[in-house]
């Protein structure tokens, strides 16, 4: 069943599933997965089936989001359903939608409710809420990660594949490095912010939640975009995820200044995932990150403490006690910093941006960080609400009081299956370059999605961009990502450029006697084969020569046309070899192949 956005808008589209039959499987894993403090409101499931069945009788089946079910956070409006903030005393009946919730319902999505938060988004735990604490999808006894815990639990459990977080100093982040799901944290201002109840009005961020980079852009296209009703809302363009840009320039921290808290394996995730990025093409780069730590630290220190308290001002003098604890002692904080405070600390982090721009201008293209430090249970942050949650923002705090964008991916399991994430930060309008890098990484991890046990699908495709001094190198069998000769590639300095499928004018054949087994696809008529799936990898011209001298017959190097009518080299086989080998071409790729034949189910 398709669990991703852009698997359900294609399922939709082939009328294999109804966007009805889709909105009522989330309904029915809401049930299943029976955890009431996931979500603080639900529409009523005849309702939301009901609009999706209008939407599918309306037959626009081009639209980005066609039937795909969404959830809200609980500080962004939606008509039709309270706005809490997670505070009871707060909630009020909003009379639109908050216009990055109508455009999402203008994409063709389906909104079914409104989830769990730290209350006024300030945390980055998830237990700050009078609606209790959603479970972390991987262990029960640890923290969903803050402040929108609910969005990222329901991703990674599969209860929708999209929803929506927000992210002021990293609520839509570390919520997502502990779900093992991504999360998109945009450049300021390039989603509307109308209809969101403000936690730091200068430093919002509406955030987006998906199991996959390439469906967390889906969901950004759909609700970026200018707008008059915001004051902070710019004009800033969006532009398209191309292919990974070979050599790019990774920040990281001094070996000195990496900071874990004694947490062993998620200092050794780190280790892994920078060496994962620099089998990718990235050239890692060890930088002084001590300016950011000083603006992380201005966070807490200076006016935007103050800021925090303006929403929940009226409520703290009229009745306090209606404030989750941990909540009250920080706005009621916000009401001591003068004005002399406040310019001092504005002064001061115009230093910092300075700094931040020189050190993006002069030294790296784009950081590389832990997503959090380190993980704790739900009984350690309640005892040390304040310190622990602190810790948690020493890789997210800076972010949005530099103007910065980030991409939050899942890089790792722990030994004991906990996932463990890394980040992504550039400057401001650099979305773009974040995903390409970001959708090639998580793609390379293999790692499942979510919690949901499952095989991320293909990459979608995106032009191939082998850079001066390399040859885009298409591979159908042994040499794929994670089979026995991938590691040729790799040795070589291959990069992987993008999964895609090649035009369907070919037969694909699983070859008689070869060590490891191999596949070999064959050139048909235009049309009278199959699409076959194929990943392509930038190949250094230098190491061309080598690479090929090991291929054998019945084997050899042509030029494979892929799905989109490009051409790019890869392995084609002889026409001779047809009769000793098993035409596979019904699998459409090499890994669905070896999968049945894993499984010993018959052939179909």
């Amino acid at each position: 069943m398709a669990e991703t956005v852009l698997e359900i808008v294609a399922a939709h589209r082939a009328g294999t599933v109804t966007p009805a039959e889709t909105v009522a499987r989330s309904y029915a894993r809401i049930r299943a997965h029976n955890d009431p403090a996931v979500f603080i409101s639900l529409r009523d499931e005849a309702d939301a089936v009901a609009e999706a069945e209008a939407l599918a009788a309306k037959g626009d089946t081009s639209l980005p989001l066609y039937g795909v079910p969404v959830a809200v956070k609980d500080n962004i409006d939606v008509f039709g359903l309270p706005t809490t903030a997670a505070c009871p005393a707060f909630s009020y009946m909003p009379g639109h939608d908050a216009t990055a919730v109508a455009r999402l319902r203008a994409a063709g999505a389906i909104v079914i409710g409104k989830t769990n938060l730290d209350q006024f988004a300030t945390g980055l735990v998830g237990v700050r809420s009078p609606y209790g604490v959603p479970r972390n999808s991987f262990d029960a006894d640890l923290i969903p990660g803050g402040s929108s815990s609910g969005s990222a639990v329901a991703v990674a459990a599969g209860l929708v594949p999209l929803a929506l977080g927000t992210d002021t100093a990293g609520s839509g982040r570390v919520p997502a490095g502990f779900n093992n799901i991504v999360g998109l944290k945009p450049s300021l201002g390039l989603i509307s912010t109308h209809g969101l109840v403000p936690a730091c009005r200068t430093l919002d961020c509406i955030s987006v939640f998906a199991l996959t980079v390439d469906d967390a852009w889906a969901g950004l296209s759909a609700v970026a975009g200018p707008d008059a009703s915001d004051s902070y809302s710019r004009n800033r363009p969006l532009g398209k995820p191309g292919a990974m840009p070979p050599r790019i320039k990774l920040g990281v921290p001094l070996p000195g200044q990496r900071l874990f808290f004694n947490d062993k394996e998620y200092e050794a995730g780190y280790e892994a995932a920078l060496a994962r990025l620099a089998k990718l093409g990235c050239d890692i780069v060890e930088i002084d990150i001590e300016p950011f730590y000083e603006t992380a630290r201005l966070l807490y220190e200076g006016p935007w403490v103050a800021e925090r308290t303006i929403t929940a001002q009226k409520l703290l003098a009229s009745d306090p006690n209606a404030i989750h604890p941990v909540t009250r002692e920080i706005t009621v904080g916000g009401l001591r910093p003068t004005a002399i405070d406040a310019f001092a600390a504005f002064y001061k982090l115009e230093r910092l941006r300075r700094v931040s721009d020189y050190i993006f201008a002069h030294q790296v293209d784009v950081l590389a960080l832990p997503t959090a430090p380190t993980t704790y249970t739900v009984k350690q942050l309640l005892a040390d609400p304040i310190q622990l949650n602190s810790r948690l923002g020493t890789y997210t705090n800076f972010v949005n009081l530099l103007d910065l964008c980030g991409l939050a991916l899942p890089a790792s399991l722990t030994s004991k299956g906990l996932p463990f994430g890394i980040t992504l930060l550039a400057p401001g309008g650099q979305d773009a370059r974040l995903a390409e890098i970001g959708r090639v990484f998580h793609a390379d991890t293999q790692l499942p999605l979510g919690a949901l046990s499952l095989p991320q699908p293909p990459m979608a495709s995106m032009p191939v961009a082998a850079a001066d001094g390399e040859i885009a190198v298409a591979v159908v069998g042994a040499h794929l990502s994670g089979l026995p000769l991938n590691g040729e590639l790799r040795s070589l300095g291959a990069r992987l450029l993008e999964a895609t499928k090649t035009a369907p004018d070919y037969k694909f054949y699983a070859l008689n006697g070869t060590v490891p087994p191999k596949p070999g696809l064959l050139r048909v008529d235009a049309g009278k084969g199959a699409a076959i799936d194929v990943e392509v990898w930038a190949l250094p011209k230098t190491a061309f020569g080598a690479f090929i001298d090991g291929v054998v017959a019945p084997l050899s190097i042509g030029t494979v046309t892929l799905a989109d009518g490009r051409g790019v080299k890869g392995f084609l086989m002889e026409a001779a070899a047809v009769g000793n080998a098993k035409d596979i071409s019904r699998f459409g790729g090499w890994r669905a192949y070896l999968t049945q034949e894993k499984s010993g189910s018959p052939s179909p």
